[in-house]
């Protein structure tokens, strides 16, 4: 008898697509080459479905997004340009299509799970989305993936009590300000302390406002945390916050580039703590939204330890337990 139960990938070869002048930058196609290439060769492949996503319709984006920024960026691509706002912003004629489509996978794998067709979806995407705000693009993101599935979640399937888990290293400034002012939703963020990390954002202090207020948990950790720091977080903090709130739904930014070996931050998380990480989740979802969990790609920049990180994290989540 295996192990493991199902999973399904929410992926499309058009993410290549996206081109971002070359292995200059960090945010480059080769990052889904690696985490396929360790899939392939994992235990869990029997066990793994792939799916192609649909892309975003417009009003699914403008439920996160101004239509002042989605006119702009789609006339700054067909313009020419090579990126918005910021060099970190790289852009290429099919951008705009590929962030569409990005943006769709989270929707994708929310029919799957409510329909019945995924028991757990994972979403392997580019461009990442979880800085991107409202306006605008930051940080190699543009439309806000993980703002845009929970919005979609809500509306449709009414799941109110959304909870977005963020354990990428960088804080998502643009999860949190699209939420931090509304009752109906949980945003938890392990990251960099934001005095050593970008965006700058992610204070300890930073709680939400009004109506919202109490529903962001920001959990910075100094250069150096690792498996135990993070793990004792999740123990100490994040399980009890999860117990209190109960959601009906979760959404997890899942970002690699915490690894010891990934220059993109300071933190030093080993491979195998994202399996212990996906182990967590999976008893979440279990727990208290029969089992169905979606994760969306965020950050991970080294190729290196990208693809078994990523194998780690969904083995800990395909894990049955006992």
């Amino acid at each position: 008898m295996s192990s493991y139960n199902d999973l399904t990938i929410v992926t499309d070869s058009h993410y290549f697509d996206h081109d971002t002048g070359g292995f200059g930058h960090p945010e480059n196609p080769v990052r889904l080459e690696v985490i396929m290439d360790s899939l392939v060769s994992s235990p869990i492949l029997p066990k793994l479905d792939f799916v192609k996503p649909h892309p975003a319709t417009r009003k699914q984006l403008m439920d996160c997004h101004d239509e002042s920024w989605l006119f702009r960026f789609e006339e700054l691509v067909l313009a020419g340009r090579t990126y918005i706002d910021h060099t970190d912003n790289q852009i290429c004629y099919d951008t705009y299509n590929v962030a569409c489509l990005s943006a769709g996978a989270g929707i994708t794998g929310i029919d799957l799970l409510e329909n019945g067709n995924a028991d757990q979806v994972f979403c392997m995407v580019r461009p990442p989305g979880h800085h991107a705000e409202k306006t605008g693009p930051y940080g190699f993101c543009y439309y806000n993936n993980c703002v845009i599935a929970g919005r979609y979640w809500q509306c449709t399937y009414d799941r109110q009590r959304i909870l977005i888990l963020d354990f990428d290293a960088h804080h998502g400034n643009g999860i949190q300000s699209a939420f931090e002012r509304e009752a109906g939703s949980y945003y938890i963020s392990i990251h960099e302390h934001p005095s050593f990390s970008y965006p700058g954002t992610g204070y300890a202090d930073e709680a939400g406002f009004g109506e919202g207020k109490g529903t962001i948990l920001n959990l910075p950790l100094r250069p150096g945390a690792g498996d135990q720091e993070v793990l004792e977080l999740f123990e100490e903090i994040v399980e009890p916050r999860i117990i209190e709130w109960e959601p009906d739904a979760i959404i997890i930014a899942a970002g690699f580039d915490a690894h010891i070996s990934d220059d993109m931050s300071g933190l030093h998380f080993s491979t195998e703590v994202y399996g212990k990480i996906g182990e967590v989740i999976r008893r979440w979802g279990k727990t208290y939204t029969n089992g169905k969990v979606l994760s969306i790609l965020e950050g991970g920049y080294e190729l290196s330890s990208l693809g078994e990180s990523v194998d780690a994290y969904l083995q800990g989540l395909l894990k049955k337990q006992g």
